[in-house]
């Protein structure tokens, strides 16, 4: 009986080792808001780390977290460190792209809980007196994220945390137009 409990679990696992290194190692998530704003509105919210805290929904997670800024202002060569709860974990983020009202890339540098780097760009298209505004992240996943990734649903995770960000955005940016 225990032979073949054994067998079962062994079965179970290595299925599980298969179906994980079946999935791609490109991870890649991405959402779309209109927001009833001309860009540059929009890009000025996105194109300064020191705006974020009123729509990220990350800050939304920890209110408590420790945040610094280092460089300019705004634009190229921000950055953001954060150290938080185990919700948002440590990291920096570095602009390390801005194309007014046009573009927004950044260089995430996570810490805590786990070490990696991912992109992440905010793209902004007219659309009228509207803003297509579409916020993308981008990753190479070893075999143990794609595992995570995979139980923990991670596109969804991550996908839904842009949706509340992107909704956040609307609403403060239409907010002060």
């Amino acid at each position: 009986m225990l032979k073949k409990i054994l067998f079962v679990l062994a079965a179970l696992i290595l299925v599980f080792v298969v179906v994980v290194a079946l999935q791609p190692s490109e991870f890649h998530v991405e959402r779309t808001a209109t927001v009833d704003t001309p860009a540059a509105a929009v890009f000025a919210e996105v194109n300064d780390f020191h705006k974020w805290d009123a729509w990220s929904p990350w800050a939304k997670l920890d209110p408590n977290a420790k945040v610094t800024f280092e460089g300019p202002e705004a634009g190229e060569g921000t950055v953001m460190t954060w150290a938080g709860n185990s919700e948002v974990g440590a990291g920096k983020m570095t602009l390390v792209e801005s194309r007014p009202d046009e573009l927004v890339k950044i260089r995430l540098d996570f810490t805590e809980p786990f070490e990696g780097t991912s992109g992440s760009e905010f793209v902004f298209k007219p659309e009228g007196d509207k803003t297509a505004v579409t916020w993308s992240m981008s990753d190479h996943h070893n075999f143990m994220e794609r595992a995570v990734c995979l139980v923990m649903n991670g596109k969804k995770m991550v996908g839904d945390q842009m949706e509340k960000g992107l909704a956040n955005l609307k609403s403060v940016v239409e907010s002060k137009s």
